[in-house]
């Protein structure tokens, strides 16, 4: 098949204009040795770590297509867990920028991770209403816990007990015991969404935000300790305001245990601590120290809260305790009897408000050591704020440290253009006009606008005019930066501009149904000696609809003008008569453009079609179901009769004029794509969309072949399908509260379709030899035994061996979900092969967890087998003593590093005091010399 036409794929280039989406959580990172400088903000499917100090971008780890949800940096700093949207969760490593591990378990957005204390557990919570744990150090999924109703909004590992606390949007708080996996207690106090959680007070306290503007605390006692009588913190745990208690009793928490007697936490609540603000919690978080607490609603404010420690509140209360004995001795000569307790309010008190410049999205803290409380703040416009609250003054007052703006617009971008030497891309939004080198990505100029609509560069690159809802015409310089002329051009929104051909002129469409004519001319400047570039009106074009779009044919005879009646009517430039009407759209056209050679015109509509019309007479070539939302921008590349679209459902793509073939759709985007320019030269694409972003696609020297990339198109669909499927159900079995981790991805199938073949390979070959020695004996002699080519490029491996190798390639997230794909007629090969690996005591710990998987999920038929109950038999022997053997191993090595610990310790300590004696043998020596000099100038 000869290729009939040619087209070269556009691929992605780079994402820029962003500092941080909104959609997921700001994270201090340690990076290179330093805590709180560097933070992690999620970037669309990116993660951008900036330099709060430099407002530099330090670090970009690379996601695949979906946004990211949610961070969660590990204790140890070396690696970040980032949620994505549809489920998946990949860990970074932050020295490499790599990816470590990915887990696949949920079905939709990650909203809430966490890490237990060592990092070597990481749990996750979803919007599927699922909580899974993970095992990072294993690379693979623990367990699923089921119980929620709704969006899982938090979830904490607690410090001392194997204990897990979730809350939700389902207005429950949820407390699990991570060794039976089972929830054994439901806080139900609250009347709406549970927004936020935090532990304080050394774990021994909860603090739930939700919809309202109190955050209920909540007392917890571990059972076992209120038996203990000589415990001293008991008292202080019951110590609360008598106001604090007046709300208990409408919240208080219906106890969901049928037997009080096994519960393993108490959990009662104590008071509220009143916000400021009056709308729903949207973050609440503590720092890693857990002296201080912080949270923000939907508005732009942050309250800060100071947590008091055991230690300060023991003090508080001698202080108070000696008052009340003065006041009593004052009043009369009787000791006080009653006790004196603290308050809520006094224990948790209220630092400072810092108040954003927008509203607030997310927030971290981190107490630095030197006292200082560092605070960033992601906002919604698209800045990143840090601020340093100083602990030590009287009344801490929040100073902001630096703010990141540069690198973005605070709102949607509706307009942008290429300059004609196909470097620099200006891009303008409601509030600012920017320049950006192609090549760097660097914003070059920012310059404040009003709300721009439409722009374009005035031959030359070194001018560029706005057009304004206002319905203005701003003229900026771009050497110094500055606005130069401001015209008032028409009574509503200037919704489109278009240079002329001969590039003396353009051509301007605004809302108040007019069409106006300019040319550039130089006027002299009062200001200085030097002409400078003035726009002058020459003539209109009155009409009956407001004009959205107009475009001039490249021999400047024709003008196309798009009206707000679905039509789109042609003139004459010179006489400005009529020529055609093309009518067929439904909705209004938005978006328009003209060939190179002016034989076609292209319309985009909010009826999500494209048109394309012969410029000649007027007729419809054809209607393409373009998008499926409105197509808000159409533009042909340079000498081609192809060209791009870009709609609302957040794709552009390009189709072929000629053959009316869609060619390739260029995914990135993750909201409505507002506008997009090509390149003079058709080898750039830009566009910009309501996600904040602005994308930079290439023209690559690969061909793209249509029938191949229809092919990749449905791959891609069932790829999807795969992961969306719903999991067999089996009649009379409910959920129970547990389930798997994992969930069936393509790559899982793939797995298990490589296990399947590698048996498949190893029962022909064992075939094979039986074969081989059979003829070996009837002919008396060894014959030459055939090599499989797939064994030969392993190495002249045997069969058995060649299974190991691809069961140990299956990664080990994936493990339990490929075996569940296996079919059981696979199972008894598989058995005896790992029995033949554990005797030789190779991969012990990957195959005993597959081996326990298998028996656990196809018990009945293993069991009911009689051809399998000897391979059981054995396997239950070598089992047993290699995995003692395995345990005795690893005891060893724990002990001899235990050794080494403390051998280097001893060692320090003696080098310590060596250190530390020098020193002062040294400051000696310098106090004598000094003594020796002031006796000598005496």
């Amino acid at each position: 098949m000869g290729l009939t036409r040619q087209y070269l794929r556009y691929g992605p280039a780079a994402l820029f204009g962003l500092v941080g989406s909104a959609k997921g959580n700001a994270a201090f990172l340690a990076l290179r040795g330093e805590r709180g400088r560097y933070v992690a903000v999620p970037a669309c499917e990116h993660v951008f770590v900036w330099d709060t100090r430099k407002g530099e971008k330090v670090v970009i780890l690379k996601g695949l297509k979906h946004e990211v949800s949610c961070l969660c940096p590990s204790p140890d700093g070396l690696h970040l867990a980032v949620g994505y949207e549809d489920g998946s969760i990949r860990v970074f490593s932050l020295l490499s920028g790599e990816v470590n591990i990915t887990f696949n378990g949920h079905k939709a957005a990650v909203t809430a991770m966490q890490y237990d204390h060592l990092g070597g557990r990481l749990v996750s919570g979803s919007k599927d209403t699922d909580i899974i744990v993970w095992d990072v150090i294993n690379e693979s999924g623990l367990y699923r816990l089921r119980g929620h109703k709704d969006a899982v909004t938090q979830v904490l590992f607690l410090k001392e007990k194997n204990l897990l606390v979730t809350s939700g949007k389902d207005t429950l708080v949820k407390w699990w015991d991570l060794d039976t996996q089972h929830c054994f207690k439901t806080l139900v106090g609250h009347r709406t969404e549970v927004w936020g959680m935090a532990l304080i007070s050394e774990e021994k306290r909860l603090v739930t935000g939700s919809a309202d503007s109190e955050l209920r605390v909540w007392d917890i006692t571990y059972i076992q300790e209120v038996k203990d009588p000589d415990e001293p913190e008991s008292k202080k745990s019951k110590g609360s305001s008598p106001g604090a208690q007046e709300n208990t009793e409408e919240d208080e928490t219906l106890e969901l245990d049928e037997h009080p007697e096994e519960r393993l936490v108490k959990c009662s609540k104590v008071g509220s601590i009143m916000r400021e603000g009056r709308d729903r919690v949207v973050t609440l978080a503590r720092d890693r120290t857990g002296k201080f607490l912080a949270c923000h609603g939907t508005g732009a404010v942050l309250e800060v809260f100071s947590i008091l420690s055991e230690e300060e509140i023991r003090k508080k209360l001698e202080k108070k305790m000696k008052r009340a004995k003065k006041k009593a001795k004052q009043n009369s000569e009787v000791e006080p009897e009653k006790s004196v307790e603290l308050s809520l309010q006094e224990e948790i008190q209220r630092l400072t408000n810092i108040r954003a410049s927008s509203k607030i999205k997310s927030f971290d803290l981190f107490l630095s050591p030197k006292g200082e409380l560092k605070i960033v703040l992601l906002l919604q416009n698209n800045i990143i704020e840090s601020y340093n609250l100083n602990l030590s003054a009287q009344v801490p007052q929040a100073v902001r440290a630096s703010k990141i703006t540069i690198g973005g617009h605070r709102s949607d971008v509706r307009t942008l253009a290429f300059s004609s030497d196909n470097i620099a891309i200006l891009s303008a939004a409601a509030e600012s006009v920017k320049v950006w080198n192609r090549a760097t990505l660097q914003c070059i100029r920012t310059m404040d606008c009003e709300y721009a609509l439409c722009s374009l560069f005035v031959p030359g690159d070194r001018q560029v005019i706005v057009g304004t809802k206002t319905g203005k015409l701003q003229l900026y310089d771009l050497a110094s930066g500055s606005l130069t002329e401001t015209l008032n051009a028409h009574d509503g929104a200037v919704w489109s501009i278009a240079l002329s051909p001969d590039q003396r002129g353009f051509v301007t469409g605004g809302a108040d149904k007019c069409v106006k004519f300019w040319e550039f001319e130089l006027v002299k400047d009062e200001s200085s000696t030097q002409k400078r570039l003035s726009l002058k009106h020459v003539r209109v074009l009155q009409l009956d609809e407001d004009v959205l779009c107009v475009r001039y044919s490249p021999n400047q005879k024709l003008l196309a003008v798009s009206l707000l009646d679905c039509t789109v009517k042609v003139f004459y430039v010179d006489t400005l008569k009529f020529f055609l009407s093309l009518y067929g759209h439904k909705l209004p056209v938005l978006c328009m453009d003209i060939s190179y050679d002016g034989t076609l015109i292209a319309t985009g509509s909010a009826d999500r079609n494209v048109k394309i019309w012969g410029l000649d007479f007027g007729d419809c070539h054809r209607s393409l179901f373009a998008h499926d939302d409105s197509v808000m921008y159409l533009q042909f590349v340079a000498k081609s009769h192809l060209f791009f679209t870009a709609g609302k459902d957040s794709k552009i793509k390009q189709w072929d004029a000629d053959k009316f073939e869609h060619i390739q759709t260029l995914e990135g985007h993750h909201k409505e794509v507002w506008c997009l320019a090509l390149s003079p030269n058709g080898d750039y694409v830009v566009s910009a969309s309501h996600d904040k972003s602005l994308r930079l696609w290439e023209r690559t020297r690969e061909p793209l072949v249509l029938e191949e990339e229809r092919e990749m198109e449905r791959e891609a669909e069932y790829e999807e399908s795969v992961a969306k499927e719903e999991q067999p159900v089996v009649a009379g079995e409910t959920q129970g509260e547990t389930g798997l981790a994992g969930k069936k991805t393509i790559e899982t199938i793939k797995a298990a379709e490589r296990i399947m073949e590698a048996i498949e390979l190893y029962r022909e070959e064992m075939a094979k030899l039986k074969e081989h020695k059979a003829i070996c004996k009837a002919a008396g002699k060894e014959v030459p035994f055939p090599v499989n080519p797939i064994l030969r490029a392993y190495g002249n491996i045997t069969p058995s061996a060649y299974v190991l190798e691809v069961f140990k390639k299956v990664k080990s997230s994936e493990l339990e979900e490929s075996l569940l794909v296996l079919p059981f007629s696979y199972v008894p090969d598989l058995l005896r092969l790992f029995n033949e690996y554990i005797h030789l005591g190779s991969e012990i710990e990957l195959l005993c967890r597959a081996l326990l998987f298998l028996l656990k999920i196809h018990f009945g038929q293993i069991t009911g087998n009689h051809m399998l109950v000897t391979v059981i038999e054995n396997l239950k022997k070598t089992t047993i003593s290699r995995v003692s053997e395995a345990r005795d191993v690893l005891g060893f090595n724990m002990a001899g590093l235990q050794y080494l610990k403390r051998e280097i310790e001893a060692k320090d300590e003696v080098t310590f005091f060596a250190d530390a004696t020098d020193r002062f043998e040294e400051k000696r020596r310098k106090r004598k010399k000094k003594e020796k000099m002031i006796l000598a100038v005496v």
